[in-house]
């Protein structure tokens, strides 16, 4: 028996340490590898580490649990529970992020979302809207067949707009390659609009010159133009119908810092004051709380970026995530007296390469006029 724990501890220690230094070893070999290359192992040993390590911890937290608290237990019953109870604690926290890596990661959810607001038109009641957002292009790893799924869902729906609100790659333009064909697939009845976010511009990366970051950014707007979105920076744009009129509004990305502030929403709104009916693209929610809400007449602003923290719990109509800590709003639907703001938990991934309790999702909003 005592070489048998002796074998156990050998070998967990063994293979601890190994994976420390495979990590610490790749990491100085990573600096050699085209940035391609270097994203699929970082997100492949990332998801490798996450599996590994967690359940560790958790395990070692139980058995040193139920191991201090021995004295409630008889000698016997502490040979059957305390492993029994340990090796659950260590397995089944592994099998849910194997389960979010491997099948969560891409099972794709329509959220639908109905909305009834006073000022939206007449001419413009049942208006349908698909709002995408994250994609984060890099992630799939040149797997078109998986995004196609997701647009075939978008056009299922029907919509009238489609309208994505940022992070359409992790931080460079080449990671766009052979997505046109898929993206373009997207259709909507009326149009289809979209915002750059934060991951968009390159700011995470260095660059050799300025020229190179610029020539990145306008690659990535060209190819808006190439899947048929129109890329709103700092702009809006008068939709009319019957004679009446709604304005689709889009800032660049707008954040508390780390995250800069490119966006101008004043230029963004400018000889759009006699529209009644307003909805903004927003790729970072805090913006809503700052410039948004009881400051302006927008009835609806769709944004982004929080990914819900890509793991959270949803009860019927409660959740929770982590994410809340950092994020007032971070996902779903919210209201401010006549001021709607909805918050996509994103259709891509970055970093973690899972999904835990919070599905990649395409949200479905049927507008409602009661005027």
């Amino acid at each position: 028996m005592p070489q048998l724990r002796l074998a156990i501890h050998i070998s967990f220690w063994f293979f601890t340490i190994g994976l420390i230094t495979a990590i610490a070893i790749l990491k100085v070999r990573l600096d050699r590898i085209h940035p391609q290359r270097k994203h699929l192992l970082i997100t492949s040993l990332y998801g490798l580490t996450v599996s590994s390590f967690i359940p560790k911890i958790i395990f070692i937290i139980i058995i040193s649990i139920l191991y201090f608290s021995h004295h409630v237990l008889s000698e016997k019953e502490s040979l059957i529970i305390i492993p029994f109870v340990g090796l659950l604690g260590g397995f089944l926290p592994f099998f849910v992020i194997i389960y979010a890596i491997f099948k969560a990661l891409y099972r794709f959810k329509v959220h639908h979302l109905h909305i009834q607001v006073h000022t939206l038109p007449k001419a413009f009641d049942k208006l349908r809207i698909v709002h995408i957002s994250d994609l984060h292009l890099g992630s799939f790893n040149f797997r078109y067949h998986i995004l196609d799924r997701a647009v075939t869902l978008i056009n299922q729906q029907k919509p009238d707009f489609i309208f994505f609100t940022g992070d359409l790659v992790n931080n460079f333009a080449w990671e766009l390659k052979g997505w046109a064909e898929i993206m373009g697939k997207m259709k909507a009845k009326t149009g289809k609009f979209a915002v750059l976010g934060n991951h968009d511009y390159g700011d995470y990366s260095s660059w050799e010159t300025p020229e190179l970051k610029k020539s990145n950014l306008e690659s990535i707007q060209y190819f808006y133009k190439k899947i048929g979105f129109e890329l709103l920076m700092n702009e809006g744009s008068i939709i009319r119908k019957n004679r009446e009129e709604i304005a689709i509004l889009g800032v660049e990305n707008w954040g508390n810092p780390p995250f800069k502030q490119y966006g101008d929403l004043n230029k963004a709104i400018k000889n759009t004051s006699h529209v009644p009916f307003k909805i903004l693209l927003s790729h970072d929610p805090t913006h809503w709380n700052e410039e948004v809400v009881h400051l302006t007449d927008i009835s609806l602003t769709l944004s982004g970026h929080t990914h819900g923290m890509q793991a959270g719990v949803r009860l019927k109509n409660k959740q929770w995530s982590p994410i809340k800590y950092k994020y007032k709003h971070w996902a779903g639907l919210h209201r401010e007296g006549n001021q709607y703001l909805n918050v996509n938990r994103g259709l891509g991934w970055l970093g973690f390469p899972g999904r835990l309790g919070m599905r990649p999702e395409i949200t479905c909003i049927d507008l409602r006029s009661d005027s």
